[in-house]
């Protein structure tokens, strides 16, 4: 049985996927699959390809051992093909309609499972070449944004000890066109939440010559792990690029503000941490809103990447870390928080 002859019922079934995969793989079917379809690269092209995408040769090599096939793997070749599309049907979609919603794959599919979304992006990879070629975007710019699947595969082997991908929803951002990594930081194309209590404020009335309102167009600001340190002059000089950056290849979406949610806003860091700090000078670029949630969970995740450890297991190498265990030690928590600022 090849994927032609598959539909969301059987592919459920060979799989093994609960109920709770039933939603997605209707909407997958409804999607259907391109014509001609999607394709992967050749294995002999693979290792090239995967070290321009920043994968490390040992991560490369578990890629290529699993590497997916149709007529090994119909099932998830069915799967690859519908996510395939469903990406690209959002290609430069700066507010696209909630789709791309993608699970991840059950342990029990191993290897394929784990990597699955890996495939899923390597067959998008002309795509997004093509379309940052179309509007002007360098390659070095281009390759440096989508080097960052390399380094979250790399993340997931220092958490879980293999190869994979387990935030795929993060990685769609890059090979649709609307996140770019311009020097230290990213910078994604949004819009200011319109869920924020702040558009009321005395301070939100006219910012800069630019009216504070839900919905604007904001730069969502992310901070990938490599790069080193990411001092003020360093972010300054990221801040510089990208407002060069969209300018002149998105002039039509003008953005003034720039928007950050993370637990590195969190201002009880500051609370043990120096002003001089990177982290605390980072921080004092935006204006906070108000309220929060729940950091923890992050904290472990970037900090020590790990899930759920235990605070005895915990490094304590450096100051970050330590402070981030002597606050939870006290039975306090972190929270996740958001902030804007003028670009």
């Amino acid at each position: 049985m090849f994927g032609r002859d598959l539909d969301a019922v059987s592919v459920r079934a060979r799989l093994g996927l609960g109920d709770d995969f039933i939603p997605w793989l209707e909407e997958l079917e409804s999607v259907g699959a391109l014509t001609p379809p999607a394709r992967l690269p050749d294995t002999h092209e693979a290792g090239n390809v995967l070290a321009r995408l920043g994968v490390s040769p040992e991560d490369a090599d578990a890629i290529i051992d699993a590497w997916l096939t149709q007529d090994q793997t119909p099932e998830l070749w069915w799967l690859l093909q519908r996510c395939h599309q469903q990406l690209i049907s959002q290609m430069g979609e700066p507010y696209p309609s909630p789709r791309c919603q993608w699970p991840l794959l059950p342990s029990h599919l191993g290897a394929s499972g784990r990597l699955f979304y890996v495939y899923v992006f390597l067959s998008a990879l002309p795509s997004i070449r093509q379309w940052h070629r179309e509007h002007g975007i360098a390659d070095d710019v281009s390759w440096a944004t989508l080097a960052d699947l390399g380094e979250h595969i790399a993340i997931h082997r220092r958490i879980f000890g293999t190869a994979g991908l387990d935030v795929p929803e993060w990685i769609i951002h890059h090979f649709r066109g609307v996140l770019y990594r311009l020097g230290r930081l990213h910078f994604h194309r949004g819009r200011l939440s319109p869920d924020w209590p702040i558009y009321h404020n005395a301070i939100s009335n006219d910012v800069a010559g630019s009216r504070l309102i839900p919905g604007a167009p904001a730069l969502s600001i992310h901070i990938p792990e490599s790069g080193g340190p990411m001092t003020p002059a360093i972010c300054d000089e990221s801040f510089r690029q990208a407002l060069d950056f969209f300018a002149r290849h998105f002039p039509e979406e003008e953005y003034r503000f720039g928007q950050c949610s993370s637990w590195l806003l969190d201002p009880q860091l500051a609370n043990y941490l120096p002003s001089t700090s990177n982290i605390v000078q980072f921080q004092q670029r935006f204006h906070l809103v108000p309220g929060g949630w729940n950091g923890n969970q992050d904290v472990m995740r970037f900090v020590f990447r790990r899930v759920t450890p235990s605070l005895d297991e915990l490094p304590q190498r450096t100051t970050l870390e330590r402070v981030v265990v002597k606050h939870l030690r006290a039975g306090q928590h972190w929270q996740i928080r958001s902030g804007w600022l003028v670009l």
